[in-house]
């Protein structure tokens, strides 16, 4: 089992940034793909960014240029720094963890406003 905690979320204001951290435990050594999926009041959650082990990465279009994912294998860690935050990237942050794909291990979420 895996085991994933979120970290980072609150209120900012339109324009301004936030680091969310993600802390890995357990049987890590499993993992191959890390991410970051949101979900919005009445939407669908959808994958925001997605890191796999040789370092590749994967965004939504709706967050390319202004997030990034990156990985810290000797924390167990997993980032999403969110720069030029619009009102629309309020929602609930999950991170998730997996063997081919991140979606078979979720942590809990943690909520990112930005308000206007």
């Amino acid at each position: 089992q895996v085991q994933l905690v979120e970290f980072g979320g609150g209120l900012v204001q339109v324009g301004g940034s936030l680091r969310l951290s993600c802390a890995a435990s357990g049987s890590i050594f499993i993992i191959n793909a890390m991410g970051w999926y949101r979900q919005a009041p009445g939407k669908q959650r959808e994958l925001a960014a997605a890191i796999i082990s040789g370092g590749s990465t994967n965004y939504a279009d709706s967050v390319k240029g202004r997030f990034t994912i990156s990985r810290d294998n000797a924390k167990d860690t997993v980032y999403l720094q969110m720069n030029s935050l619009k009102p629309e990237d309020t929602a609930v942050y999950y991170c998730a963890a997996g063997i081919l794909s991140p979606r078979d291990y979720w942590g809990k979420g943690t909520l990112v406003t930005v308000s206007s």
